[in-house]
Formats: C-alpha cells, sequence, structure tokens
C-alpha cells in the first residue's frame, strides 16, 4: 500500500471524530493506533503490537506503549487532543520533561503533528496537516508531508533499547526508569485511596502498621520501586534464559514470604497498567544487559569480593543521591569490616575459650541492623576458613547447613536493603559451596529491632508475611541466646527509628534512683 493513501485516511478518519462535535482526546486514539500497526504491517514489523493506555488516569504513563506482546519494548507516544496546537509548551512542560528524562524512545502528538525524541532530545519533527483546517473549518487536512512522517514512524519503529555495558551505565538506565516507578506508585497509591483499597495499599499500610509507623505513602513509593527494581536485577543476574518481570519471580527464593508477596504481584498479578509499563520497561533494560558479566567485571576490577552490594551502591548514587547520603547507604570497606570480624575471631578464642572462633558449636551471632548483611556475610566466611582449615573440605556443606544456617542471624527495618541481602546471601553461599534448598532461607529478618511486639496472623495483602516475619525475629529478639554481636556503630549518633519500648528504655536510663539525670537527689 503506498504511503500517500495510508495516510490520507488517516486524516479523514481524524475528520469524522472531529466533525462529531464531542470528541475527547481518547477519541481520536483508535484513529493513530490504525495508522501504526498498518505502517508497521507495511514495512515488515509485523511483530509490533500497539497497546493504548485504557483509562485516561491522573498516574501519569503516555498514552500509547509499542512493543512485541511480550518482553521487548520499542517506545512510547504521548498524545494531545487536535485542537492543542502549542506543542512547544507541551514539549516544556514537567509531564513531558519527565518522560523524555525516562523512555529513550517518545513520540510527542497532538495527531497532527509528530515530534521524535531520542533519550531526551528531539531529533525530528513534522507537521503533517493544518490544524486550522481540522479545527475550525472542520474538513479533512491534506496530506503536507508524507515522506517525511512516514520516515518518522519508521524511524520510531526501527528503535532498539541500546545494550548497557558496565555497571555505570546500567545504574543510569535503571535509575532514571525507578524514579519514574517511584512516582507511579505514589500516585497509584492516591489513586486507590480514592476508588478502595487495593493490593499496593495493603502493602503500604502493613509497613506502615508494622514496621515505620511514620511511613508516607512518597516513603513507601521510594523503598518499593527501590525493591523492586533491585529484586529484578538480582533475579536477573540468575536468569541466563530471556528474562521478564515474569520470569522474575521464579528466581526468588520460596521461604521469603514478603519478597514473595511483592513479586507474585508484580509478575503474576493483574497490575495497574501504568505499573505494568515501566516494569516491563525495568525487566527489558535487564534482560538485555550482561547482568552477571557487570558483576564479574566489578570483582575483576578491583570493586570487591562483594559486586552486588557495590552495585546497589553504584545505582543508589544514580538514584538519589541524597538519600544515599540522608539513609548513610555507604559500602563498609572491606577493610574494616574483616579487622572487625577477624578481632571477634580472636576474642572468642582467647577470652571466650571457643577454640574454633566463629566455627565452634553453639556460637551465635546477630547483626541488628545488617543492611545488605556484609557483616553477616564476612563473618560466615571467617568461620568455613576455620572449620576447613581444621576439617577439611569434605563436610564443608554440612556445616554450612548446621551453624551458618542455623546461628547466624540479621534483622533490618529496610525492604530494599533486606532484598539486596537475602539475594546477596543465596550467592555468597553457593560461592561457599552450598546452594540453598527450597525449604532452606538464611535467618536475616525484616521487621523493626526496637520494636518486642509480634504481629497477629492475617490473610491481608501483605499483612500475611510480615506476620510470619515478625514471628521468626521476635525468637531472635526474646528467646535466642545470642553470643557475638556486631554490626557498623551509628555514625550519625541520632535515630528516627523511636518506637515506645526503645523510647521507655532510654528515658529509664537516663534516670538516676528514679530520678530524670539533672536533678539533685536529697542527701
Amino acid at each position: 500500500m503506498a504511503k500517500k493513501p495510508v495516510l490520507k485516511q488517516y486524516f479523514q478518519r481524524l475528520a469524522e471524530v472531529a466533525a462529531s462535535g464531542d470528541a475527547r482526546e481518547e477519541s481520536f486514539y483508535s484513529s493513530l493506533e490504525a495508522l501504526l500497526e498498518q505502517v508497521a504491517e507495511d514495512t515488515g514489523r509485523k511483530q509490533v503490537h500497539v497497546t493504548t493506555l485504557p483509562k485516561k488516569t491522573e498516574a501519569g504513563n503516555p498514552d500509547f506503549r509499542l512493543w512485541n506482546g511480550k518482553d521487548r519494548i520499542v517506545g512510547y507516544i504521548e498524545a494531545k487532543k487536535p485542537t492543542e496546537e502549542n506543542l512547544n509548551q507541551v514539549e516544556d512542560s514537567e509531564q513531558l520533561r519527565r518522560y523524555r528524562s525516562t523512555f529513550p524512545n517518545l513520540i510527542l502528538t497532538n495527531f497532527l503533528e509528530f515530534r521524535l525524541y531520542r533519550n531526551g532530545e528531539r531529533v525530528d519533527s513534522v507537521l503533517a496537516a493544518r490544524p486550522l483546517i481540522l479545527n475550525r473549518i472542520g474538513a479533512t487536512p491534506p496530506v503536507e508531508k508524507p515522506e517525511e512522517l512516514w520516515s518518522l514512524i519508521v524511524r520510531f519503529l526501527d528503535f532498539s533499547v541500546p545494550k548497557a555495558s558496565t555497571a555505570e551505565e546500567l545504574a543510569i538506565e535503571l535509575a532514571k526508569r525507578t524514579r519514574f516507578l517511584r512516582d507511579i506508585v505514589t500516585q497509584q497509591l492516591a489513586a486507590e485511596k480514592d476508588s478502595g483499597p487495593a493490593m499496593l495499599t495493603g502493602f503500604y499500610e502493613a509497613f506502615q502498621k508494622f514496621l515505620i509507623g511514620d511511613l508516607t505513602p512518597e516513603d513507601f513509593a521510594d523503598i518499593y520501586a527501590q525493591t523492586i527494581t533491585y529484586g529484578l536485577f538480582a533475579a536477573r543476574t540468575r536468569d541466563g534464559n530471556a528474562f521478564n518481570r515474569r520470569t522474575a519471580f521464579d528466581k526468588i527464593p520460596h521461604t521469603i514470604g514478603i519478597l514473595r508477596d511483592l513479586f507474585r504481584f508484580i509478575s503474576l498479578g493483574e497490575l495497574p497498567t501504568q505499573l505494568e509499563w515501566v516494569v516491563d520497561d525495568i525487566a527489558e533494560v535487564l534482560a538485555i544487559a550482561d547482568a552477571p558479566g557487570i558483576l564479574d567485571r566489578y570483582y575483576r576490577e578491583g570493586k570487591g569480593s562483594d559486586p552486588i552490594v557495590h552495585f546497589y551502591e553504584t545505582f543508589l548514587a544514580q538514584y538519589d543521591p541524597e538519600e544515599r547520603e540522608r539513609r548513610g547507604v555507604y559500602y563498609t570497606p572491606e577493610p574494616v569490616v574483616s579487622y572487625i570480624v577477624r578481632s571477634l575471631q580472636r576474642l572468642l578464642k582467647t577470652e571466650f575459650g571457643r577454640a574454633d572462633g566463629l566455627a565452634s558449636d553453639g556460637v551465635t551471632l546477630l547483626d541488628p541492623a545488617a543492611g545488605t548483611k556484609t557483616f553477616v556475610a564476612r563473618a560466615a566466611q571467617e568461620a568455613v576458613g576455620e572449620f576447613e582449615k581444621k576439617y577439611g573440605s569434605g563436610a564443608r556443606e554440612d556445616f554450612i547447613r548446621r551453624h551458618i544456617l542455623q546461628n547466624f542471624y540479621a534483622l533490618e527495618l529496610m525492604m530494599a536493603p533486606y532484598a539486596v541481602g537475602h539475594l546477596k546471601m543465596s550467592f555468597f553461599l553457593e560461592e561457599l559451596g552450598h546452594r540453598l534448598c527450597d525449604d532452606e532461607r538464611v535467618r536475616f529478618y525484616l521487621t523493626n529491632t526496637l520494636d518486642m511486639e509480634e504481629l497477629e496472623e492475617s490473610r491481608l495483602p501483605g499483612y500475611s508475611s510480615l506476620a510470619d516475619e515478625s514471628h521468626l525475629a521476635g525468637e531472635v529478639k526474646k528467646q535466642k541466646p545470642i553470643l557475638v554481636i556486631l554490626g557498623n556503630p551509628p555514625y550519625s549518633g541520632h535515630s528516627s527509628n523511636r518506637g515506645p519500648w526503645i523510647r521507655s528504655l532510654i528515658e529509664d536510663y537516663k534516670q538516676v534512683d528514679g530520678k530524670p539525670l539533672g536533678e539533685k537527689n536529697p542527701k
């Protein structure tokens, strides 16, 4: 089919819709969708699917997504009604700036003028028909630049997401999409508040009620978005086949209920379209990236023996440097970690009579604010090394199963480092010679360490798995005899984690003979 008749038919359809007199922006969607599908078919790109946002919302996604129907995204289109003749103003809007900074292949159109952006920069534009004729005269506008418009659409259809080959490149691509995901989650929570609670609200309320009392929707969206992105990244490092958000669920250990719940929703659930589009976009960036190779290069380039956590720091530096500073998310230098752990090993032998140090039977260990579990991982490495040195490697796997997995505990309040630590530890144990079975898990729990209350059983979304974690963490807090407590000192000297249990302890600590410090006792 020739180009000009296809385009002429497209503008005729626009004129018919406009003539109805009550057309909204969405009324013109089917005309553009038909044009895109026709161009794709006529140019041998039959694999291209066009998905239109089914309902106009304030959630902030572009109006069209072009993809292969499975896992490869071509690009996005943001449409404005034909009466919006000043696209310069739209181009400079906050909405378009967000889209341009997030999506590397984007079209802005009012159905008559088309502007193509690559990586945020406008690279092509075509005014294919005059708005005056359609909007004011009410006639079908003649096609003025058929070759240029056809070429622009074909150029748009030819795009493929560039492969990130370095950690920094991948971190940049993931960070900008995660920021967009964070905004979408915030807006989706607001929409659920108006229409009735749904899955995201369930997760948010569970976290707010049982973990972080002053958690705002914006803070939750931040935690949630980071966890999704890094969970997808970690899953991708374990998936050598075709990767997408649906395959990620299979890579989450069965025993980590909270992550399973979260990824069951992301991978297998019916996501709101706004969420689905951006999560698919993140998954595609990871699918074409050589994630295992990036981690291997990190290791070989001297970044350290903990490349997953190093990449988390690299990602966070791109995603939100201020949050990285505010939360103190910095990777503890390995010499510092090693010194602390080796000092504990020596003290256990010389001061506590434990001949095998951290490898001794009955030695229990806890990091109460574990972050990404760097200290516990290093302690496990020290214990396994001590065991092998004295008893050989034949029983190493059994030693890991009965000692490391049973006696090394960790607690963490924030979801993103919790996810990173769990997935990092599974890699780490594989390096030591033990692959976690489906019924095994490391003793790393998502909980508020400074809160002794346990959660009641519940079947609500997000609540059930949090309750399970709470009971397991409660056993550690209340019942397990812990010999070794290790971790980072509180560098800031202050904490925003101020639950009633810990506040009451602090107030008691500030008293002498039942009176607050500073009050003189009578003699």
